[in-house]
């Protein structure tokens, strides 16, 4: 009874790992299908989430270039980082 019951569950894990993939949590660069190159993704510093460079809104701030995913997050972002300059 033990051994069949061992059996059982190793066949469902390894059906398990068989069937599932992990997708990744942080996707660095992704293939466009239009295209066929690869694009490069950038992260939001307001959000955290990944956005396709070339569809990204840009903002050069403090001499760097920020990366957003839309109009929302970059006016989040200018307010906040006002305010920080106002207090210092």
């Amino acid at each position: 009874m033990l051994i069949r019951l061992i059996l059982i569950a190793a066949a469902i894990y390894l059906i398990y790992r068989l069937f599932w993939k992990k997708k990744p949590k942080m996707p660095f660069a992704t293939r466009s299908r239009e295209s066929g190159h690869e694009e490069v993704l950038v992260q939001d510093p307001w959000c955290k989430s990944y956005v396709p460079k070339g569809q990204a809104i840009s903002l050069h701030h403090a001499g760097e270039t920020l990366y957003f995913c839309s109009p929302e997050c970059k006016e989040r972002f200018l307010a906040k980082s006002e305010s920080h300059e106002q207090e210092g």
